[in-house]
């Protein structure tokens, strides 16, 4: 069954269901199909049809989830993009994908003209959503004679191409089938137990995996999306009570940010049953708090990537802190030699409690094929049928897969591996840290030191007082940090995960350093 197919039979089985919620937008399933059959018929009208790629780079907006969805009728490949890219990453963008259609709204404007001005690409191929901007209005293609229905893709043709955040060189886009997205979508309504008619907050940015997981579980099950079109902690716990929202999937940056607000403690939050979070690590003391303060029935790390969604998931987390469990329903998961360079075979298997490479089967009919037009990456990504992860992991004794950061980010100073999420967990736990990431810097005796940026929570503290605290702590001497660097804030990328690079590279606010 295609995408466009599935939602028609939504449809039919609750048409008066909430559906999204956009501001002052809502919308039942039988008037949002409406609304997308016609967005379909005008897309089809300037030429779009089936094999073609749609790129979107717009913030969450109703707009942006129609187009989604009107692209699944018309066997499109949506293409979506970050709204706060520069205007060289998206030309790249443009290029590599090489778009029938380019929809943009006002908060991209700005980097989208700046990208057209390098892309041979004409007014004509533009659908705008909002006041003065080229092209052709979003606004128009609702006044469309509609589509009679999906134009039926089979399960291997590609519904979506999503990405990369492009950590490492330029972004990668990663192809996704019908049969791929659909099943990552059943596997996280079967992992974190969903059911019919749960609503969700959609504040993940749908040119996130995330994002348009939420986007396509929400269609599943006729449950209501209840769009943010950026994420406001204050906002955030204002529509989870007004709206009575009953799941959260979330970054942990989201939920750290929530539970810290004044408002928090006086908000109505009983509606949320269901609470995962996923795209980076969560440390203990945030994981304690989600537990004592949100109170849900289900509480879960979620463990997967772009390329294959499901890893793996525990939703045992107040039993086994900081787990990512077991292997999902889709997926079997290996833990094999670290190698940065690629040459590690998937045999080549460590024991328990050893850190090594995760690496994920490629036969999970939630995995891609490979990378759009990258042989050289996909060479070194995909081996003897598994995908080498570039995480850093280890199974404990009950076979239970815990991370330990990404290769890329491992710390070597003075020939000991160290991984900052361990140190970061460490300093989550000091009532004077509000929050911290950890990097390796250069150092002409260590190699790399470790320096430890922090968001205070008090005035006292200071780098003396922390560096007491990591001394009296578990933490081996020889992880402590070297050096601490107090900065305004940290630097998180649009999905809410910490942009290690930038400390790195000296990108961020310093308020004091010691």
């Amino acid at each position: 069954m295609d995408l466009g197919t599935a939602f028609d039979a939504a449809v039919a089985r609750q048409p008066c269901a909430l559906a999204i919620v956009d501001g002052d937008i809502r919308r039942d399933f039988a008037a949002w199909q409406d609304d997308i059959r016609r967005v379909a018929g005008g897309l089809s009208s300037k030429g779009l049809k089936s094999g073609d790629r749609l790129v979107c780079i717009m913030a969450n907006c109703y707009e942006m989830a129609t187009l989604y969805w009107a692209c699944q009728m018309l066997a499109v490949t949506f293409t979506p993009f970050n709204w706060r890219a520069t205007a060289d990453d998206i030309a790249f963008v443009l290029e590599d994908a090489d778009p029938r259609l380019i929809a943009f709204d006002g908060a991209a404007a700005e980097a989208v003209q700046g990208a057209l001005d390098n892309v041979d690409k004409d007014e004509n191929t533009l659908v705008t959503a909002g006041d003065n901007l080229p092209g052709i209005s979003f606004a128009d293609f609702l006044k469309s004679d509609p589509v009679a229905g999906p134009v039926g893709a089979t399960d291997d043709d590609i519904c979506l191409m999503l990405y990369t955040s492009g950590t490492t060189g330029r972004p990668k886009g990663v192809p996704r089938s019908h049969r791929a997205e659909r099943t990552a979508a059943a596997s996280v309504i079967a992992h974190l137990r969903y059911q019919f008619g749960d609503s969700a907050l959609g504040v993940m940015p749908l040119f996130h995996t995330m994002g348009i997981r939420i986007l396509l579980c929400s269609m599943m099950i006729n449950g209501a999306l209840i769009n943010m079109r950026g994420f406001n902690a204050i906002e955030a716990l204002q529509l989870i009570e007004r709206e009575k929202i009953n799941t959260l999937f979330l970054v942990p940056t989201m939920f750290h940010d929530m539970l810290a607000q004044k408002s928090f403690a006086h908000t109505d939050i009983s509606s949320v049953r269901n609470v995962a979070y996923a795209g980076m690590a969560m440390t203990s003391e945030l994981e304690r708090r989600c537990v004592e303060q949100l109170k849900p029935e289900i509480f879960a790390n979620y463990y997967g990537s772009s390329e294959i969604f499901t890893f793996t998931v525990c939703d045992h987390l107040d039993k086994k802190p900081g787990a990512a469990g077991w292997p999902g329903l889709n997926q079997s998961i290996r833990v094999v030699r670290a190698d940065a360079d690629g040459g590690v075979r998937p045999d080549e298997v460590l024991p328990p409690d050893e850190i090594g490479e995760i690496v994920a089967t490629m036969d999970s009919p939630e995995a891609f094929k490979g990378y759009w037009n990258r042989p050289d990456v996909d060479a070194k990504a995909i081996r003897d049928g598994w995908y080498f992860t570039g995480d850093l992991g280890y199974f404990d004794e009950d076979g239970e897969l815990f991370l330990a950061g990404r290769i890329d980010d491992m710390i070597i100073s003075g020939g000991e591996n160290i991984h900052p999420e361990e140190v970061e967990d460490t300093l989550a736990d000091c009532d004077l840290v509000s929050a911290a990431a950890v990097v390796g810097l250069p150092d002409e005796r260590w190699g790399q030191k470790v320096v430890a940026f922090i968001e205070a929570a008090s005035d006292n503290a200071t780098a003396g007082a922390l560096d007491a605290f990591c001394t009296n702590s578990t933490l081996a001497r020889f992880k402590r940090p070297r050096a601490y660097v107090f900065v305004e804030s940290l630097p998180k990328s649009a999905s809410g995960k910490l942009l290690r690079r930038h400390l790195r590279d000296g990108d961020y606010s310093m308020s004091s350093e010691f």
